[in-house]
């Protein structure tokens, strides 16, 4: 005479009962609560909507904001770096045309490799030579013959890259941004992470506006600096407040939502500089963006609740948070980021954030060098990264969550291979083609290669324990960010080498160095991280099967009955026994 357990709601059960000529309290010893029927997924951000009150919701918008912001902030310097570079003075310089010269950038790199047929080819430096390069016509025999001696053709100028941008932009933010990210996840553990978030949204977007009054390169260091350890709290604290918000089975999806802050801070960081810099210049673009940061912490700061953070990922127990000591919960840390499981996973999700942060530190200067204007750039970049990557984002949250359900924490894997591998010969085909086939081919490459961000982070927080959640992302951002952030460093090298293999002049124009430096390090770390994450699939078998026998093990060696009744229903003898014989 049990009513019927299909309904999915409280409300709904209560009414059966009623219906059914029982009580407010039937229901509880009538209806087994775990063989609910959840509800089927259809779409991710639906889902979201219909089966989390608007409040859930607008934490997680105010946690979105904030990493809009983080990322705006962080990818700007990328988008004014010539700009930046010209004022303060910092990185690789060449021989561009000067204003109003009907000369082309190469056109005054080939007469820079013909010092010897100017007027001032005694000049001791390039930088005297290009200046003083006066109008001329190249002659049939290749040589330059001076028309106006007065009338000057060419400029030497900083181009916004070289090892002091690419320093700047990577290491030096990913330095202190790594370090200072695990002991504010250790303190996130026990301390309040929406007061600690808003703290940290105000303070990096001070360093933000802070950096539009730089008037030297160790300015710009010292507040990249300040960048970094202010946006290092922003992820940990974030996650691990949207972890507990959310249920399981649309953690996926809700992780989907935050990774859209990405792609939101990156397109806004396109529409933002590329609209501001030519009009107002370079500094009105951080005064901007960091003002935004500075309005948004008090709203967080006021309007967002703290979650209790006792929930546990894997069996949906809840148990209080322990206060460990320090050092033993950097021991507990170490043998989880020690299991080849979480280890390959960190190093996979390193290597396949590399091609997306080299790719975006450098996504403008290449296309500068392609010969696209700001205007042009900003046409395109200020919304294929909106909208593949967001799309990309959610879409492998959905994904995964379908997938687990049916197929076990592997499908996420699956997930993580099969759109690194579809992926990468889009972001090859950005390289390879002009405009505008180039920037359509990022819109494949970021729906379907953008992806793994949240599908990673799902993935970690169910293999740690819930105690040591928000710490254990802090550790995987140091280990991904120390490997992603600071590959850029290997650009450089990588131009030079492949400059001197294609035999062009040192102060070439060419982007084909270029191209082939990132074709390395943009679709190539996609194919080399889909790799890792095929073998993470392999070594999370075995560490599951570990686990188990070591279970097994434990229950084998310990007291059959270990001090309870035996007639005890719920724990004794009858359970061990069926416990032992599975």
């Amino acid at each position: 005479n049990k009513i019927d357990c299909s309904c999915v709601n409280y409300s709904d059960l209560q009414d059966a009962s009623i219906r059914a000529g029982r009580g407010k309290e039937s229901e509880r010893t009538s209806c087994n609560l775990g063989n609910f029927e959840k509800p089927k997924l259809k779409m991710s951000l639906l889902v979201l909507i219909r089966h989390t009150n608007p409040y859930v919701l607008w934490v997680l918008a105010m946690m979105l904001g904030a990493y809009l912001l983080n990322q705006l902030d962080r990818y700007t310097i990328g988008i004014v770096a010539k700009e930046v570079s010209r004022e303060i003075h910092f990185g690789d310089s060449k021989c561009y045309k000067a204003l109003g010269s009907n000369w082309t950038d190469d056109e005054c790199t080939a007469a820079l490799g013909n010092k010897s047929f100017s007027p001032n080819y005694n000049a001791s430096s390039d930088l005297l030579f290009c200046n003083n390069l006066a109008s001329a016509v190249i002659n049939d025999n290749g040589t330059l013959e001076p028309m106006y001696p007065n009338d000057t053709l060419c400029e030497w100028n900083y181009s916004g890259e070289g090892k002091e941008y690419q320093i700047l932009a990577g290491t030096y933010f990913i330095l202190i941004y790594t370090f200072a990210g695990i002991p504010l996840g250790f303190l996130a553990d026990t301390a309040n992470r929406k007061v600690m978030l808003s703290i940290a949204l105000f303070f990096w977007s001070a360093m933000t506006v802070l950096t539009g009054l730089s008037q030297s390169y160790w300015h710009l260091v010292v507040l990249r600096l300040g960048l970094g350890l202010g946006e290092a709290g922003c992820t940990p604290m974030a996650v691990s407040i949207i972890t507990d918000y959310f249920p399981s089975e649309l953690r996926g999806s809700a992780l989907g939502v935050y990774n859209w802050g990405i792609y939101l801070g990156y397109s806004m960081s396109y529409a933002l500089a590329n609209g501001v810099k030519d009009s107002l210049g370079w500094r009105y673009v951080f005064y901007i963006s960091g003002i935004l940061g500075c309005v948004l912490a008090p709203v967080i700061f006021f309007t967002v609740k703290e979650p209790e953070r006792n929930q546990n990922s894997a069996n949906g127990e809840r148990s209080p948070m322990p206060k460990e000591a320090v050092l033993d919960k950097v021991k507990m840390l170490a043998r989880q980021f020690l299991r080849p499981a979480v280890l390959l996973l960190c190093i996979a999700g390193g290597i396949r954030n590399s091609g997306g942060y080299v790719w975006a530190l450098n996504t403008e200067l290449y296309f500068e060098a392609r010969g696209q204007t700001a205007a042009q750039i900003n046409q395109f970049m200020s919304w294929i990264p909106l909208v593949g990557g967001s799309l990309g984002a959610v879409f492998g949250g959905f994904i995964s969550d379908r997938l687990v359900v049916k197929r076990g924490l592997s499908a996420r894997i699956w997930v993580l291979i099969i759109s690194q591998v579809v992926a990468a010969p889009f972001a090859a085909g950005a390289l390879y083609f002009s405009a505008p086939w180039s920037y359509i081919c990022l819109i494949p490459s970021n729906i379907i290669g953008e992806m793994w961000i949240g599908v990673v982070l799902a993935i970690l927080v169910e293999l740690v324990p819930s105690r040591l959640r928000t710490s254990s992302v802090a550790v995987y951002l140091f280990i991904v960010s120390n490997i992603g952030g600071n590959m850029n460093n290997v650009i450089p090298p990588l131009k030079e080498y492949f400059r001197v293999q294609l035999g062009l002049p040192e102060h070439t124009h060419s982007f084909l160095p270029y191209r082939n430096a990132l074709l390395i390090m943009f679709p190539g770390m996609y194919i080399l991280s889909s790799v890792l994450f095929l073998g993470e699939m392999f070594i999370l078998r075995f560490d599951k099967e570990r686990r188990d026998q070591e279970e097994a093990k434990n229950t084998e060696t310990a007291p059959l009955l270990g001090g309870e009744d035996i007639t005890d229903p719920e724990g004794g003898l009858e359970n061990q026994s069926k416990i032992q014989g599975e």
